[in-house]
């Protein structure tokens, strides 16, 4: 029986469809709010209200999917994003932003969590691995088609907003003729914040922790630093598919190396090269390489964390802890930008990249201990 069964390629067919969508929203929604001349520390926030509705989401994925399945989790999930950013039209002031991009947010971590746990129970553990590779290339496959559409259609917000909320809309229609088997959903659920306790996984939540802070900084601010230089939203949308782009060619042969040479000698490779990266962006000369390094290397540093601490639980545990490494993704995507965009705004927008290469530097010290030397996961402080 083939791994891909109807109703996964069905799963997999929306997903692409919601991605589109949630690429093109993270770019534009920084550079709209920018345009109408709202402070630096502002636009932060509005990134991190998106996340912090990430974190929300990922608390109530799971009573949402014991209650009424997969199928229906993930119509309401698409449903809410698409009210959410049709709201964005509506809204006057701060306040209505941060509101909406907080649905947004919750949305999305409902939808993730929904796709990756319904995967998970599609599969056996000998397929799983090729069931997360293929929702992995296929997130960063919609991810640069929505930036590479910034460059050949208008950005103004009332032209994005319909065929943004169609798409949403659309990604709902391949699961109304298919049901995702829901075997499992009555097993007795396993509490998240154990696995947050777990000392045998914690440089992998710590991992997830750092992942987060470097990709909701890249992510919600980069596009910012762009337009600040000068950069039309197209040209923005063209970086930001490089960056992207160099996540999607560095999944698999960093995947290989970690398998071949251990997680821990990769993880220490890639915060290193996001160190580089991050450096090298201070001078404009170098941007293409250095946003390559940069893609090539943090793109693929939450996986790896997440294959690190799935390792060391049975099982029976690994939707919570899937749970857990999400949540600890947010919160370092909530963190990130929140305290990035009030240093750029006080200060400098290179700091954006001096910020990302001190956290990877403080996960680096982490990776270069002797495994007996850990304290508990930084989740858990």
């Amino acid at each position: 029986m083939s791994v891909y069964s109807r109703p996964v390629v069905m799963l997999l067919t929306g997903l692409l469809s919601l991605t589109i969508s949630i690429a093109v929203l993270n770019t534009l929604v920084p550079l709209w709010l920018s345009h109408e001349s709202m402070p630096t520390w502002q636009i932060g926030l509005v990134g991190s209200s998106y996340f912090t509705g990430n974190l929300l989401g990922t608390l109530l994925a799971g009573a949402l999917i014991k209650t009424v399945g997969f199928n229906r989790s993930y119509q309401y999930s698409c449903l809410l994003f698409a009210v959410a950013t049709l709201g964005l039209g509506l809204s006057v002031g701060f306040g209505g932003w941060v509101m909406f991009r907080f649905l947004a947010g919750i949305a999305c971590a409902l939808i993730w969590v929904v796709v990756e746990s319904a995967l998970m129970r599609s599969g056996t553990p000998h397929t799983r691995g090729q069931l997360l590779a293929a929702y992995m290339m296929v997130y960063y496959m919609g991810t640069v088609i929505g930036q590479l559409l910034l460059s050949g259609v208008s950005t103004v917000l009332m032209s994005v907003l319909p065929w943004a909320t169609t798409l949403m809309i659309v990604a709902v229609l391949p699961l109304l003729f298919n049901r995702i088997d829901a075997q499992g959903t009555e097993a007795p659920r396993i509490a998240i914040w154990p696995m947050l306790r777990r000392r045998n996984a914690r440089l992998g939540i710590n991992g997830c922790i750092i992942s987060g802070v470097v990709l909701g900084s890249l992510y919600g601010l980069l596009p910012l630093y762009l337009s600040h230089l000068g950069l039309s939203d197209g040209n923005v949308g063209y970086w930001m598919a490089l960056l992207v782009s160099a996540g999607i060619l560095g999944q698999w042969p960093i995947g290989r190396l970690a398998d071949r040479y251990g997680r821990l000698m990769i993880l220490r490779i890639q915060i290193f090269m996001v160190i580089i990266g991050s450096l090298s962006m201070l001078s404009h000369a170098a941007m293409a390489p250095a946003l390559f390094l940069l893609g090539c290397s943090g793109f693929t540093l939450y996986p790896v964390a997440m294959s690190w601490a799935c390792e060391k639980v049975s099982p029976d545990e690994l939707v919570a802890m899937n749970q857990a490494l999400l949540l600890s993704y947010t919160l370092g995507s909530l963190l990130g930008p929140s305290t990035t965009a009030l240093l750029m705004q006080r200060y400098s927008d290179r700091l954006l990249f001096v910020m990302i290469a001190v956290v990877a530097l403080v996960y680096l010290a982490m990776l270069l201990r002797k495994p007996d030397q850990h304290q508990t996961p930084v989740a858990t402080a």
